[in-house]
């Protein structure tokens, strides 16, 4: 099993857009940020929970390696395993918190925090400074 999941990995993940994981329960505003990021080069992924995030093969032939979880606050449903479980199986990438402003903010070792209200492009802009892209890479990818 471990020789077929690393025989689907591409040997030059550094080429590929990095990968970046959203995990946001409203549809609307998770299709929206997707889309702001693939049109700066990012390859988004959306999931309505940690259930289906958790679902989200690591390595996926011709793909960058997740290298951001966003985690809308809604979307923790109060099982720190699960979200344990994610940061394992992409080999711990950086992490972003979208948290409301009256609820306090879990624990979770986020590298960085963004409190409502914000918008897309705030998001947008954070994850740039998490993972930043060289400027031939700027370009979207759809």
């Amino acid at each position: 099993m471990r020789s077929e999941r690393l025989a689907n990995q591409p040997t030059d993940l550094d080429s590929l857009p990095p990968r970046v994981l959203i995990v946001m329960p409203d549809q609307w505003p998770r299709a929206l940020l997707r889309a702001a990021l693939r049109e700066r080069g990012y390859d988004a992924v959306g999931t309505r929970n940690l259930d289906s995030a958790l679902r989200i093969r690591p390595y996926e032939f011709e793909r960058g390696p997740v290298r951001l979880i966003i985690v809308d606050q809604p979307a923790l449903t109060g099982d720190d395993n699960q979200m344990k479980q994610l940061l394992e199986r992409h080999r711990a990438p950086a992490t972003m918190l979208l948290s409301r402003s009256t609820q306090l903010i879990p624990e979770g070792g986020w590298r960085q925090i963004l409190r409502r209200p914000l918008s897309i492009e705030d998001i947008v802009t954070a994850s740039e400074s998490l993972i930043p892209l060289d400027a031939e890479d700027r370009h979207p990818i759809d």
